[in-house]
């Protein structure tokens, strides 16, 4: 397989949210098929950005090294679709303009 074939390797998304020990809701996402995939943060949206780049940066050095790059299911045909950040960040604007509670 190639690079891009990798990358296009849907993992299964784990999302789940915590109490941290200073009181804040705390997000935890991971691609558990993928070792060492897991991000944590106080904003979903945020945590799933960067679980998306840890997961980029992880296959590509195992690729680029010729280490196994676990494949759990077979590559999309297609790119997924980008995120519209600025949709995505209302939730985000919302809190911080004491509408609702984060």
């Amino acid at each position: 397989m190639e690079l891009e074939e990798y990358l296009a390797v849907p993992y299964k998304l784990i999302m789940e949210s915590f109490e941290g020990p200073d009181g804040d809701w705390l997000r935890r996402a991971s691609y558990p098929e993928l070792p060492g995939c897991d991000v944590e943060g106080l904003w979903a949206v945020d945590v799933v950005e960067s679980l998306e780049q840890l997961r980029v940066e992880i296959i590509t050095d195992r690729f680029r090294k010729k280490e196994y790059i676990p494949v759990p299911r077979p590559p999309l045909k297609s790119h997924a679709p980008v995120l519209d950040k600025a949709r995505l960040g209302f939730v985000k604007y919302l809190v911080d303009q004491g509408k609702i509670e984060g």
